[in-house]
């Protein structure tokens, strides 16, 4: 076994500390990736705080994964040691399967073994808030080498997460998209609608954040709790990308929508929403939702950024402030994603 070093949640209660465990020896077919960097994404958090159940402890999160190659097994053929490599929200899947044989592994009718409190081989896979991590070849991503590594760890999640439905939608030049909320996928949603020729527009509770998105590419910035600006919106937009992970007002936003358009939701909520059928009815609209997105559509992601030069918004931290940093993204106090620098930190 590989002696690994990280932070882990014990309870739901509790701060996250440090843990020493164990990863399996490298395989045949595996990889042993040095972690460089890993974001904190708001599923960490939901997860580590048992809001969704199922939480398994201890429990070390991180599905934003970037570092370097330490050693590969015999049959590997992708990778070398010293290639940069990431590794992203799953780490297998039955690969038989129709959704898996259509690269779309996030789909599993298994069940994919994601990248932290998920089983595999009757153990529990532990994630990237640690030194070291042994992921099977299929499931590790090539990094463009003109990206700034760091920056490139959340495009893992919060990249892959937006880009995947925008891609399936196959929004385009001369688009109207709308994205809700800006946070860590929200910015992100921004980046790569406008990077596809969409005009943008952000829908924001917040005033202060309207000069941010502008920034980031969008073309207008709606206030949502405005009903004026509101008004102004009704039945013009051809898809919304809606980022929040908490409960909020679906009809509002169904009404903005064109004629058999959709409204998808990528942000989890602990909580139901409540929603009337009349909002599906009147124009024949859909809400339908996004998970992350195959390995292959992935790879196909992180060659697009590196190819247009997209990459997150950071805040590099070390791993002492991950409890700190916790209660900063609950308050929306980061821009736009918190990324653990373990190069830097003493574990």
């Amino acid at each position: 076994m590989i002696a690994a070093k990280g932070y882990a949640g014990f309870d739901a209660k509790s701060p996250l500390k440090h843990y020493d465990f164990e990863r399996r020896e490298v395989g045949d077919h595996d990889v042993l990736i040095d972690v460089l960097y890993c974001g904190i994404c708001h599923s960490d958090i939901h997860t580590v705080r048992d809001e969704w159940g199922g939480a398994q402890y201890p429990l070390v999160p991180g599905h934003e994964i970037v570092g370097k190659v330490a050693k590969v097994g015999a049959k590997v053929k992708k990778f070398k040691v010293g290639d940069k490599a990431g590794v992203g929200c799953m780490v297998n899947s039955c690969g038989e399967c129709e959704p898996c044989k259509s690269d779309l592994e996030q789909f599993c009718n298994k069940g994919s073994t994601f990248t932290y409190n998920s089983l595999e081989d009757g153990k529990v896979t532990q994630g990237g808030y640690s030194n070291k991590i042994v992921v099977t070849e299929k499931f590790v991503l090539k990094i463009p080498d003109n990206l700034e590594l760091a920056n490139v760890a959340p495009l893992l999640c919060a990249g892959i997460t937006t880009y995947s439905p925008l891609k399936h939608w196959k929004i385009g030049k001369g688009d109207k998209v709308g994205v809700i909320g800006l946070g860590g996928l929200g910015h992100m949603a921004v980046k790569l609608a406008k990077s596809f020729g969409a005009h943008v527009i952000v829908f924001t509770t917040s005033p202060k954040k309207v000069e941010d998105a502008k920034r980031l590419g969008a073309d207008e910035v709606v206030i949502s709790k405005n009903q004026n600006e509101m008004q102004k919106q009704l039945k013009s937009i051809d898809f919304i990308i809606d980022t929040v992970s908490a409960p909020h007002d679906l009809k509002s936003y169904m009404e903005l929508l064109k004629r058999d358009k959709t409204l998808c939701m990528v942000g989890v909520s602990p909580e139901p929403h409540e929603i009337a059928s009349g909002a599906f009815i009147w124009g024949r609209k859909s809400l339908s939702g996004s998970l992350i997105g195959g390995l292959a559509e992935t790879q196909e992601m992180l060659d697009y950024c590196g190819k247009h030069g997209i990459t997150c918004d950071i805040e590099k931290i070390t791993m002492d402030k991950v409890n700190e940093s916790y209660e900063r993204v609950l308050k929306s106090d980061v821009k736009y994603r918190f990324v653990i620098d373990m190069q830097a930190s003493a574990l």
